[in-house]
């Protein structure tokens, strides 16, 4: 079992930035890829941004590409998101995901990933 923790939303003016962290506890000696996703009012979770465990290989949709950083420090069981000039549409509820697979590899479907945690708002005004 994972456990997961997200910290960092909140509301930000269009341009501005934000940080979100996510903690995890629990089953954290094996390896796992990390992933944000994101869910809008009214419409499917999306995926926003994943990284395999070593950190090598980042992976992220279009819509964020060249705004979002995703980075992790396993020494701390911790992945961030660095999310830089926010867009009215980047308002959601993030999540965090684990997926336990091999170092090199990262997914990008809901469905690949086991756990999961409450969530974050991140509200961006125009």
């Amino acid at each position: 079992q994972v456990q997961l923790v997200e910290s960092g939303g909140g509301l930000v003016q269009a341009g501005g930035s934000l940080r979100l962290s996510c903690a995890a506890s629990g089953r954290t000696y094996s390896t796992y890829a990390m992933a944000w996703f994101r869910r809008a009012p009214g419409k499917e979770r999306e995926f926003v941004a994943g990284i395999t465990w070593s950190g090598a290989v980042t992976r992220y949709s279009d819509s964020v590409k060249g705004r979002f950083t995703l980075s992790r420090d396993n020494a701390k069981n911790t992945v961030y998101l660095q999310m830089n000039s926010l867009k009215p549409e980047d308002t959601a509820a993030y999540y965090c995901a684990a997926d336990f697979v091999p170092p090199n590899i990262v997914r990008s479907t809901e469905s690949s990933y086991d756990y999961w945690g409450q969530g974050t708002q991140v509200t961006v005004s125009s």
